[in-house]
């Protein structure tokens, strides 16, 4: 991992976007990195595009402000790609990961020329076939930590355990889900390009 990752998420209200960011925060943190997750606030409401950003770094952050050249994109939704220039700003080094079943073909002509590392991962097929509901945040998060490597999968793995015990006490059939949701998805991370 270099000394500072930065990442910018693009999702919809109400998918999880800015609940994944922070998750991968506390994650991050529980690593022992330096950590940064907001959200972007507007007028937010159900289903509009929502952006939120995380900093993870080796070294003490310094920087207040939105991330505007991240290393890596998230686009949970892919109703935004013809509507959000989601690889603005987007390092030629970096990558962009994206729930969508879409081709090639239409992923290289909607964005924009970007000529870095694309990665897609069906976030529904995953959430239903692991928790019976569209949950896309528990997939993405593990999409873009297998990408951007800024942990190990098993790091990764053994925090979110913790945390969704702590989180979903009364609930333990929802520990199970969303375990399996994202060793599921560690595996279904595919490079398009």
């Amino acid at each position: 991992m270099n000394d500072l990752v930065e990442i910018r998420w693009h999702g919809r209200g109400g998918q999880g976007a800015k609940t994944a960011s922070l998750l991968l925060a506390d994650a991050a943190f529980n690593t022992g990195k330096f950590i940064q997750g907001f959200p972007e606030y507007g007028p937010e409401r159900m289903g509009a595009p929502i952006t939120a950003y995380n900093r993870i770094s080796n070294k003490p952050i310094t920087i207040h402000s939105n991330i505007y050249e991240p290393d890596f994109v998230v686009v949970v939704d892919d109703t935004l790609l013809e509507s959000v220039d989601v690889t603005a700003g987007l390092k030629q080094d970096g990558a962009i990961v994206i729930n969508t079943t879409k081709d090639a073909e239409y992923l290289k002509k909607v964005l924009r020329g970007y000529s870095g590392a694309v990665y897609t991962i069906d976030a529904r097929k995953v959430s239903m076939e692991t928790l019976g509901k569209y949950f896309p945040n528990t997939p993405m998060l593990a999409a873009i930590v297998k990408v951007s490597q800024i942990m190990t999968e098993q790091e990764l793995l053994d925090d979110m355990e913790g945390s969704f015990k702590h989180k979903f006490a009364k609930k333990p059939e929802v520990i199970d889900g969303n375990m399996k949701a994202l060793k599921m998805a560690l595996n279904e991370v595919k490079k398009v390009f």
